[in-house]
C-alpha cells in the first residue's frame, strides 16, 4: 500500500513541525499522512481506540503558525488526560460515553503547542497493570512481535509511535507506565520529576504522587521539547518542584561533563531478572565508560518486600476511590459487573483497609525517597535495566482461570478483608513486580527517571535501559540522553513488516 507523504515515517516531531513552519508542506497534509497509517497499521496492533478524524482535521486547520510541534499528530491516552467532548474510557466499558467539558491543563497545553490529537490511544483498566489488555478494549500489540506485550499502561501510545503512526505519544506514569512501553517497543521515554507538569484542574495528587504524565517519543529531542512547551505549575498544584535553568532542548545538544554514574542489575520490588535485561545494563555500562564517564556497581538498599506491599496498599485504595468516583460519573453507585474481576477485587482489598494501614504504608514510601536522596548525593545518575524481562507474551500475566474464578466470587460476596487473607492478589502482584523490578520506586520517590532503547536481543526485541536523575534534575537526564543518542543512534530501527 502507498501512503502519502511517504517522508513522514522518518521524521520526528520537531522535524515535522519545522516543514510546516517553512511551508513545506501543510499541516493538513502531515495530518492526513497520520490518519492513513493509523487506517493502514491499526488494525494489526489495536493501539488507537478512538480515531478523531474530524477533530483532528479542524485541529489541523488552525494550529498556531509559530507553535514549537505546529501541525505535529500526536496521540492522547485513554486515561485521566481529558479532551473536551471526547469520551475517556479509563479502559473500562462503563465510561465510554461519559464526556469531559473541559480539557485537562495538559491537554491545553499541548494544544497551544500545535499539537493534532488524532486519537485516544489504549491502556488497561485504570491503568492499573504494566500490559495493555482489558476486557473493554482489547489487547494492545506490539509492532515488533504481535504475540507480546507493548507494556502498559500507556501500551497504545507506545505501538502507535514504534509504527510510526504518529511520532508522539502521551502516557502517564504511575509505576512504570511511560518507561515500560517506551523498553518494549524501542523507544524513548521520560517520567518527569513530581510537580514538573500541571495535573489540574479535577486532580491534584494522583496516586499519592506516584503519576506523572509526558509523552513517549522516538527521538530525545522531541521528549525536551515538548516538556519546555508543557512544564509549569497550574493553579492550586499541591506540588511544585525546582524551575529548570535553561530548555531542556538547549540540554539535550549539550554533552555533560564526566559524570559519576551507579550501575545496578539488583531488583528493587522482585527477585530475579531476565540475562537479556542484564545483557543490556551491561552494554550500556560499556558504553558510559566508554564516553569518559565513571562507572561503579552501587545501588541504594531499600527493603524491597515492605515497599511493594506497602506500595500495593496505596494501589488498592486509590483503586477504590477511583471505583467511587466512576460511580459518581454514573450517578450510582459502583457495581462488580462494571469492571474487570481483578478490578473489583482490588477495590475491595483497598476498602478493608484501616486508615492507619494507609498512613503507615505512605510513611513507609515516603522514607525511600529519604534513603535514595542520600544516594543521591554521592551519584550523578543510577543506572538499571527498564525492566526484568523482554517483552512478555500476550496474556502472559492476566489471572489464570482459577485464580480468576476465584476473585470473581470473593468479588460478588464483597469480602474484601478475606480476600486480603486469602492472599489471591498476592500471587499476581509477585509476577506484575517480576517484570517491573526497578521502575515503581522512583514514582515513590518522584526523581526523573527515564527509558532508552539501546538494545535488542537475538530475538530482535527491544531491551530498554532505565537512567534515574535527582530530584528535579531532568537537565542531566537530558544531556547524558543527548550524548547517548549520538553515540549508539537508533531511529532507524523499524518493526519488521512495518508498511512504510
Amino acid at each position: 500500500m502507498t501512503l502519502p507523504f511517504p517522508e513522514y515515517d522518518a521524521l520526528d516531531g520537531l522535524a515535522l513541525a519545522d516543514l510546516v513552519r517553512r511551508r513545506e508542506v501543510s499541516a493538513a497534509q502531515v495530518t492526513e499522512a497520520a490518519l492513513a497509517r493509523m487506517a493502514a497499521r491499526n488494525p494489526a496492533l489495536n493501539a488507537v481506540v478512538r480515531p478523531l478524524e474530524q477533530l483532528a482535521r479542524d485541529m489541523a486547520s488552525r494550529v498556531p503558525a509559530d507553535a514549537a510541534f505546529a501541525g505535529v499528530p500526536m496521540l492522547i491516552k485513554d486515561l485521566v488526560a481529558t479532551i473536551a467532548g471526547v469520551p475517556t474510557s479509563y479502559g473500562t466499558k462503563v465510561m465510554q460515553q461519559v464526556t469531559p467539558g473541559h480539557d485537562s491543563e495538559l491537554v491545553a497545553r499541548y494544544r497551544r503547542a500545535g499539537a493534532v490529537f488524532i486519537g485516544k490511544s489504549n491502556t488497561p483498566e485504570l491503568g492499573l497493570t504494566p500490559f495493555t489488555e482489558s476486557e473493554a478494549l482489547g489487547p494492545a500489540r506490539n509492532p515488533w512481535n504481535l504475540d507480546r506485550t507493548p507494556g502498559g499502561s500507556s501500551g497504545g501510545s507506545g505501538a502507535a509511535v514504534a509504527a510510526r503512526i504518529v511520532p508522539i505519544g502521551h502516557g502517564g506514569d504511575g509505576g512504570g507506565s511511560i518507561r515500560i512501553p517506551a523498553s518494549c517497543n524501542g523507544l524513548f521515554g521520560l517520567k518527569p520529576t513530581r510537580g514538573r507538569l500541571p495535573t489540574g484542574p479535577d486532580m491534584g495528587d494522583s496516586w499519592r504522587g506516584f503519576v506523572q504524565e509526558h509523552v513517549i517519543t522516538r527521538s530525545v529531542r522531541d521528549s525536551a521539547a515538548m516538556l519546555d512547551a508543557t512544564a509549569g505549575e497550574d493553579v492550586g498544584t499541591p506540588v511544585a518542584c525546582p524551575a529548570q535553568e535553561r530548555p531542556y532542548l538547549d540540554e539535550v545538544a549539550r554533552d555533560p561533563q564526566p559524570l559519576r554514574i551507579a550501575v545496578s542489575t539488583t531488583p528493587f520490588f522482585g527477585s530475579t531478572v531476565h540475562a537479556d535485561c542484564v545483557a543490556a545494563l551491561n552494554d550500556s555500562a560499556a558504553l558510559l565508560e566508554s564516553l569518559g564517564h565513571h562507572v561503579e556497581r552501587a545501588e541504594p538498599v531499600v527493603d524491597g518486600a515492605r515497599l511493594a506491599k506497602a506500595f500495593l496498599t496505596v494501589v488498592a485504595a486509590e483503586c477504590r476511590a477511583d471505583l467511587e468516583w466512576m460511580g459518581e460519573q454514573l450517578r450510582r453507585a459502583p457495581r462488580a459487573d462494571d469492571v474487570e474481576a481483578a478490578t473489583w477485587a482490588l477495590g475491595l482489598v483497598g476498602a478493608s483497609y484501616k486508615a492507619s494501614e494507609y498512613a503507615s504504608s505512605a510513611r513507609l514510601l515516603q522514607a525511600a525517597g529519604r534513603t535514595c536522596g542520600e544516594f543521591f548525593t554521592r551519584y550523578d545518575l543510577l543506572v538499571t535495566p527498564t525492566l526484568g524481562a523482554p517483552p512478555i507474551p500476550i496474556g502472559a500475566l492476566l489471572p489464570s482461570g482459577a485464580e480468576r474464578a476465584a476473585l470473581t466470587l470473593f468479588g460478588r460476596m464483597k469480602l474484601g478483608g478475606v480476600l486480603k487473607l486469602a492472599g489471591l492478589l498476592d500471587e499476581t502482584a509477585r509476577k506484575v513486580f517480576g517484570f517491573i523490578p526497578y521502575t515503581p520506586l522512583f514514582n515513590v520517590t518522584g526523581q526523573p527517571a527515564m527509558s532508552m532503547p539501546l538494545y535488542w536481543n537475538a530475538d530482535g526485541l527491544p531491551i530498554g535501559t532505565q537512567f534515574v536523575g535527582r530530584f528535579g534534575d531532568e537537565a542531566t537526564l537530558f544531556r547524558i540522553a543527548g550524548q547517548v543518542e549520538r553515540a549508539r543512534p537508533w531511529a532507524h530501527r523499524v518493526p519488521p513488516g512495518l508498511a512504510m
